[in-house]
């Protein structure tokens, strides 16, 4: 067998996260063949450490006997144009909805973890000035320390680095401030944070498309965006808005997720669609975006957030766990096929008159 035959037997493994195949992918790093002996070597853009076995099986199910070793590599990608890309992040990820009550944020947290268990490093900035849960959602109480008196160390939990205004204040206190303050919060917390060479931030944006998510999506640089909606057409009402929002900011759409999508009694395992059946779908469909996948409305999703132990931790081997894993390599696999950011590449040219 030649390396030819062999790079033409993996046209053939479709990566089901993009839609391609190792080679029009690019995921085939190296082929190398003596005699009887075949080594395969893949890189994916994204991580997939759950996934791995699945795909050494279909590379030796076309090329049989194939020595096959597959590792991930995650590398920083375009932002929205006039905005620099932070040191130490080589990509954020926004969770939005354009509304609130869909379960944004709980979606955004195993969202998170699931990238994590995937293999990548990952924090979570929580943006809801007005209403932060990820301090309850992961579990974590105190506040962030300050080694230089002017940035702030992110907290820590479950293998994910997270930074919340809940942090800073007390959780029954009111944030009354105005749309300036909200922002320039919002800015300090990003920024001022000591951010650990992350593959990943997610950023859980707040509900809404007023002045505040503007001014995030145009000063924050962002790699991408996802889109959280509920069946219903009120939901998606505003999942539209957000959508359009981060069009007109040049903002790549990663994909849309269903939320609440249906409901299985736990006592007869009747299946009801509460609040209507395929919006997200349908709204993917409609704008040409990725559709992600669906999330069920479960007591057990809704008990890990409020008890600090989100589904992902509480529940690492489940059908739903395996859903947010599903949601976040199609995710990740979607902007691993966007440009790559280089601007870090070239070296700064300084020009001297003697």
């Amino acid at each position: 067998m030649t390396r030819e035959i062999v790079e033409e037997k993996l046209r053939g493994v479709i990566d089901p996260h993009t839609g391609k195949s190792l080679v029009d992918g690019k995921s085939v790093k190296d082929v190398r063949v003596d005699g009887d002996r075949v080594e395969i070597d893949i890189e994916l853009g994204y991580p997939a450490k759950s996934w791995v076995p699945q795909l050494v099986e279909m590379v030796q199910a076309s090329v049989a006997g194939a020595i096959v070793s597959v590792e991930s590599n995650t590398v920083s990608h375009e932002v929205q144009e006039g905005v620099k890309p932070m040191t130490g992040v080589k990509n954020i990820i926004a969770v939005a909805s354009g509304k609130g009550g869909v379960g944004k944020s709980t979606l955004s947290v195993n969202f998170a973890l699931a990238l994590a268990a995937e293999g990548a490093k990952v924090g979570i900035l929580d943006a809801d000035i007005y209403g932060p849960s990820q301090p309850r959602m992961l579990g974590i109480n105190g506040r962030p320390k300050s080694k230089d008196g002017k940035t702030l160390e992110p907290m820590n939990a479950y293998q994910l680095e997270a930074m919340s205004i809940g942090f800073l204040v007390d959780e029954e206190s009111p944030m009354i401030w105005r749309g300036p303050m909200v922002t320039q919060a919002l800015e300090q917390l990003l920024n001022d944070t000591q951010w650990g060479d992350l593959d990943y931030l997610v950023v859980d944006m707040p509900p809404g498309t007023g002045d505040t998510q503007l001014t995030l999506a145009q000063k924050v640089p962002v790699s991408g965006a996802i889109i959280v909606t509920t069946p219903q057409d009120i939901a998606l009402l505003d999942a539209r808005k957000a959508y359009k929002m981060f069009e007109k900011v040049d903002i790549p759409i990663l994909g849309v997720v269903e939320n609440m999508s249906t409901h299985i009694c736990s006592s007869c395992g009747h299946e009801e669609h509460i609040f209507g059946k395929g919006g997200g779908k349908g709204m993917a469909d409609q704008y040409g975006a990725e559709y992600l996948g669906d999330i069920p409305l479960d007591r057990a999703i809704r008990e890990g957030a409020d008890g600090g132990c989100p589904t992902v931790v509480a529940d690492p081997d489940g059908v739903i766990t395996e859903k947010y894993k599903t949601i976040a390599r199609q995710a990740t696999a979607k902007l691993a096929m966007r440009k790559k950011d280089f601007s870090s590449k070239f070296p700064n040219i300084v020009i001297q008159q003697n």
